[in-house]
């Protein structure tokens, strides 16, 4: 979970897909999605569909840490760098 707080709070408050969380991570979807979720219903992340940017595509699920995520993320990677990814398309 370190792995997946650390990622969100690079982003953080920009919103991130599951895919490139997987990428940052390594999870595969059958513990990230999971953990998304779980951290989702504790008030942690929020999930929002995102339009798609190419047309044809479906939309999807991005995700960002809530204030609360934040603070817990900030208390858990304390000294951990934390990796920066390429912000969503508003």
């Amino acid at each position: 979970m370190n792995a997946l707080l650390l990622a969100l709070l690079g982003q953080a408050p920009d919103w991130i897909h599951g895919y490139e969380l997987m990428k940052v991570t390594g999870l595969k979807s059958g513990s990230l999605y999971p953990l998304l979720m779980r951290m989702t219903d504790q008030g942690l992340v929020e999930a929002e569909w995102r339009e798609p940017i190419v047309m044809g595509r479906p939309p999807r699920h991005a995700y960002r840490l809530t204030a609360q995520g934040v603070a817990l993320a900030r208390g858990a990677t304390n000294d951990l760098p934390l990796p920066r990814l390429p912000a969503l398309p508003a």
